[in-house]
């Protein structure tokens, strides 16, 4: 089935990026004869331009006149871009290939390319995309359930999270525990957590607290 090409909401467009005309041309006409949606681009420059965000993934070639591949992933890295990067890599590019990995690319792949392999590993690549826009989606709808809560209320979760008792919760607020349950549960109706192990894993994604308590020395 092919994939929505809709960018505002979950971009799936593919951007290619590549200074060989031929390629790019050939590369556009295979992604969309599958029901891919493509732009193409003759330079790293030309890409960065163009609101990198918008696309679901990157087909890049690592060797371009001007800034090379590997350059224009180190710009996406720098601005904290989600955006799957695959590498294109011509015959003894491989080395470079793995750099980029490390580097955070999604995949690379060697030409010539194989077609149905090229397209798998797109696939995959706008498959990640997807969820990583999913997972935002459900950060901001958590985000904004917390900021609806009262002050009180966003403290206690806070407290819950860090692993204090209602006591000590209470006797931190200056109010009696049977205020803090109350508000404790106003909270977790409120984020749509079930159990307490919930609501801290929420403020934990929601970086209110630290993944992992440091432990004294």
């Amino acid at each position: 089935m092919p994939l929505s090409t809709h960018t505002s909401a979950s971009p799936s467009m593919i951007a290619v990026v590549d200074d060989d005309q031929a390629l790019r041309e050939s590369l556009v006409w295979l992604l969309e004869s599958v029901g891919l949606s493509t732009r193409a681009f003759t330079s790293g420059d030309a890409f960065l331009a163009a609101t990198p965000e918008v696309f679901g993934a990157l087909l890049l070639d690592v060797r371009m006149p001007g800034m090379s591949g590997l350059q224009v992933q180190q710009q996406l890295v720098d601005q904290h871009a989600s955006l799957p990067i695959i590498i294109m890599t011509g015959h003894g590019d491989v080395p470079m290939a793995v750099t980029a990995l490390k580097n955070g690319a999604f995949d690379f792949i060697e030409k010539p390319f194989n077609h149905q392999q090229l397209i798998e590993v797109v696939q995959r690549a706008l498959s990640r995309a997807e969820q990583h826009h999913q997972q935002q989606q459900a950060i901001a709808q958590l985000q904004a359930c917390f900021e609806a809560l009262r002050p009180k209320e966003q403290r206690i979760v806070i407290h819950v999270a860090e692993g204090m008792t209602s006591r000590e919760i209470a006797e931190h607020m200056g109010i009696s525990a049977k205020t803090v349950e109350v508000y404790r549960l106003r909270a977790m109706k409120a984020m749509g957590a079930t159990h307490v192990a919930e609501l801290v894993r929420q403020a934990v994604a929601l970086s209110l607290v630290p993944a992992l308590l440091p432990t004294s020395s």
